[in-house]
């Protein structure tokens, strides 16, 4: 059943909120060993929410627009009372005293919370294979990644663990593992979703959005957690747009570019399903043209700049003095270098290292300065790319889903996975994963629609068209 089915059936009494927890936490018994999606299961307090919820409808209220849909947090975001770790050492033992901002709406719209998904370490990846607690496999495939750094959630919904999750997005962390595990992915515009209680990583890109099964559950999961936050700065005024009301409205006279530099080094069956998805979409009566935004193609380079000069300054707060692991030291300079040692993974130390050293003195303007000029760019030209369109086209990623193990070893071509995502962090807009086929080796294959800022019911219209014009998936290879 679909997160809306679910929610129709438990708000109407049809069914109860306990059984559909128990169905979930019985596919979750049968194959977490075997995909690991989850660093904590809470099957008791979740069952604790599904006794209250019916209790609720027995009463005769309405729980919410999520009633009894069982829904997986990214252990990123802080769970009041809940070990939250960021899949890092480093947080060992911490539990947040408050809950984020997301997870209090999707409470308060009667979701059923089941547990926090792995990730790579402080989303600082492309495969969670970086996680401090092992790998998540994907459903499809298990000898391959799920994609990363959100590939806990996005696993745990292709598995049919949970009808929704949330993940967090900072150069493609929902959109990439969304493509690879054959899910719809969505991040939204810089400040339309809060991101108080969001483990930072880098702030200015950050963004948390849905992952689900398909289009609807999607805009659902939206509209639950949108809207003005006064916890966060950088939130925007106004509530959640009605992305819902949008997803039948069809794409006649829907202007579509198609973005020339995000098809190039792209392996032939993921840009053959790209191009099939532009001829769907002009079948339905939209509009589709090449179109080109140049500075994309720096979009890499700058963001790799950019977001480990934000990770330096954000992580500097993990010393060992305040919470989490604290190793043993004579003085305390020596017990920040071994917590620090000990508690980070080698990636997010890279990371760490390769953003002090672009924000420190004498490098500042070439390197962090630079970079910035460069994001200014990026924004300059999708603003005049929409002059012309009203959405743009891309694949996802590069690839399908490559096998574990097959980049651990060479940083540069895990980067390269986020090739096609990035620009949109870099320019706050929204994007999202379509699933759209499968490539050559059966695997799943998405599509992505980038929109300019604000722009999430277009995006979602032109979603919902892919969406029912999709080929049906072929079966994976198998290992």
């Amino acid at each position: 059943m679909s997160a809306q089915q679910i929610a129709s059936a438990v708000r109407s009494g049809r069914r109860s909120a306990a059984d559909v927890l128990d169905e979930h936490l019985e596919r979750i018994e049968a194959r977490e060993p075997e995909l690991h999606a989850f660093n904590l299961v809470m099957s008791g307090q979740a069952r604790s929410a599904a006794a209250e919820l019916d209790r609720r409808v027995a009463a005769g209220e309405d729980p919410g627009p999520l009633a009894g849909v069982p829904v997986a947090l990214k252990d990123n975001l802080c769970t009041r009372g809940v070990p939250t770790t960021c899949s890092s050492r480093i947080l060992e033992g911490w539990r947040p005293p408050y809950d984020a901002t997301v997870v209090e709406r999707v409470r308060d719209a009667g979701a059923v919370v089941v547990g926090k998904t792995n990730l790579d370490e402080f989303a600082m990846g492309s495969s969670t294979e970086n996680s401090a607690f092992g790998p998540t496999r994907n459903p499809h495939d298990p000898s391959r990644v799920p994609g990363g750094s959100s590939g806990g959630s996005a696993a745990a919904v292709a598995a049919g663990f949970v009808p929704l999750a949330l993940g967090s997005d900072t150069g493609g962390s929902i959109r990439q593992p969304a493509a690879l595990c054959g899910v719809v992915g969505m991040k939204p515009t810089y400040g339309l979703v809060s991101r108080y209680g969001l483990v930072a990583f880098a702030s200015s890109l950050d963004q948390i959005g849905p992952l689900a099964a398909d289009v609807a559950d999607a805009a659902l999961l939206l509209e639950a957690i949108a809207g003005h936050d006064p916890a966060d700065s950088t939130s925007l005024p106004g509530g959640a747009p009605p992305v819902s009301q949008a997803l039948d409205g069809g794409v006649s006279g829907v202007r579509v570019g198609v973005l020339r530099e995000l098809t190039e080094g792209i392996d032939p069956d993921v840009l053959k399903r790209m191009r099939e998805a532009a001829d769907a979409l002009a079948d339905a009566g939209a509009e589709v043209e090449e179109v080109s935004v140049p500075a994309t193609v720096y979009g890499l380079s700058a963001y790799y700049l950019i977001a480990p000069a934000e990770a330096s300054s954000n992580l500097a707060r993990y010393d060992g003095v305040r919470y989490g692991l604290r190793e043993p030291a004579p003085d305390v300079t020596t017990m920040y270098s071994r917590t620090r040692a000990r508690g980070f993974g080698a990636e997010v130390k890279r990371r760490v290292m390769l953003g002090t050293y672009a924000l420190s003195a004498g490098y500042y303007d070439a390197y962090y300065g630079q970079a910035q000029r460069v994001r200014t760019l990026i924004i300059q030209d999708f603003a005049s790319a929409y002059e012309r369109v009203d959405v743009l086209l891309a694949p996802t990623a590069p690839t399908t889903a490559f096998a574990v193990g097959a980049k651990a070893e060479n940083p540069l071509a895990m980067y390269l996975s986020d090739v096609c995502t990035i620009p949109s962090n870099l320019a706050g807009h929204p994007a999202m994963s379509i699933p759209f086929g499968t490539g050559d080796d059966g695997l799943p294959v998405g599509v992505q629609v980038l929109a300019p800022a604000l722009g999430e019911e277009a995006m979602f219209r032109v979603a919902g068209t892919l969406e029912r014009a999709a080929p049906v998936p072929a079966p994976a290879a198998g290992p």
